[in-house]
């Protein structure tokens, strides 16, 4: 007999496949709900899901040859720093601080050559789960490390036309234009001024005129593992700070057998003078602009090449290491103020001698003219021997 539910039967089972697919996806969503995701990760029932926290570092862990001026920084995402630090291989702590926000950690001094640097930070993310970071980095360990001094010296006063000086007695800079790019020179009022290089290793900064009288001056050299190139590195920072005194210019023209000082411009004194030999040019008085350099009470001035020895002036002011001061010389009484007879140096009665040596600051220019021949740019403080544009063009910037 034949029934509708039989029937009914026989379509339920030619479509029960079907039917029992979908009962098997609804069973399956309903065990993957049961689980847990992490950043769109399932995990399977029963394993810890990894904290939402996560810690970088910057150099990364592992680094090698890291620079020791790169910034050492902890930063975290999702979650906030609980402790921070970065610790050398002695276990000392490298100075930083973690931010207000507590989402990072910046290092606030340098690193050491060829040092390795161990992270530990710890981290609670938004989850409520913590989040470590450790590891280490190595920094760069250079062929050579290599000093600098500058000039002048702290708490010096000098002369309007002193220049700085930066010197690198440990050997050649290669990479002029970065190392000029560390050195940064700060005034009370405007100056105009460049560095220039000497040689390679030297490089001064003088202003395009004479310092203003009493301008407070500061230098900084930021060298501490600058790369001179030649994988020489600088060994430290370096900085002065010095004071330029009262405009004091010297002026000889060598026919006028006369010593002129000028202050601010004015005429403060005069002293008859004995030059060099107007017919030599081998022991001229050369012309140009150089400045005082050094000061002794008394001087030697031997010279076998000329067949004198043990000769001692007094009041001597040296302005150039070609070998010319203004000193005392009563021995030339006779030619001071009258006739040129020196080898070079500029001759002054012992009075004046003194008077002059008492006035003199380190860096005074002393302004010559009127000779047969001119100072050699050889000498080791030239620089106003160039003319502005010539000077300018001596930068490795320019």
């Amino acid at each position: 007999m034949r029934t509708g539910s039989g029937r009914r039967t026989t379509r339920t089972n030619r479509i029960g496949g079907p039917v029992l697919g979908v009962l098997v996806l609804v069973v399956t969503l309903a065990l993957a709900a049961c689980g847990s995701t992490v950043a769109g990760t399932a995990t399977a029932p029963g394993q810890e899901p990894p904290p939402l926290a996560k810690i970088t570092a910057s150099p990364a862990v592992g680094a090698k040859n890291v620079p020791v001026k790169t910034p050492v920084s902890i930063t975290v995402t999702d979650g906030e720093l609980t402790a921070a630090k970065v610790t050398n291989d002695e276990g000392e702590e490298v100075a930083g601080a973690i931010a207000a926000d507590r989402r990072g950690w910046t290092s606030s001094e340098a690193l050491g050559f060829g040092r390795t640097y161990t992270y530990a930070a710890s981290a609670m993310g938004a989850d409520g789960r913590a989040a470590e970071l450790t590891g280490a980095f190595d920094t760069v360990k250079p062929a050579k490390v290599a000093r600098a001094t500058i000039n002048p010296a702290d708490d010096a006063t000098v002369g309007v036309g002193m220049p700085i000086s930066v010197r690198f007695p440990d050997g050649k800079v290669v990479d002029r234009a970065t190392v000029e790019r560390a050195l940064t020179v700060s005034t009370s009022v405007p100056v105009e001024g460049s560095w220039g290089w000497l040689h390679d290793q030297q490089v001064d900064w003088r202003p395009k005129e004479y310092w203003p009288a009493n301008t407070e001056v500061t230098v900084t050299a930021k060298l501490y593992g600058i790369d001179y190139g030649g994988g020489v590195v600088g060994k430290s920072d370096l900085s002065t700070e010095f004071t330029i005194g009262r405009n004091q210019v010297t002026k000889v023209n060598t026919p006028d057998h006369v010593l002129n000082i000028y202050r601010d411009g004015n005429l403060a004194a005069s002293y008859p003078s004995s030059n060099g030999k107007d017919a030599d040019p081998e022991l001229n008085t050369p012309n140009g602009t150089v400045i005082v350099m050094q000061k002794d009470p008394i001087g030697d001035f031997s010279n076998p090449r000329y067949g004198y020895t043990n000769v001692k002036k007094k009041w001597a002011v040296r302005i150039s290491n070609h070998g010319e001061f203004i000193h005392e010389n009563e021995e030339n009484h006779a030619n001071i103020g009258k006739v040129n007879s020196s080898h070079g140096c500029v001759n002054l009665f012992e009075a004046d001698a003194k008077a002059y040596f008492d006035s003199a600051l380190i860096g005074d220019p002393v302004e010559i003219t009127g000779s047969v021949s001119d100072f050699p740019t050889t000498s080791d403080v030239n620089d106003w021997l160039f003319s502005w544009t010539q000077w300018q063009s001596k930068s490795a910037l320019r």
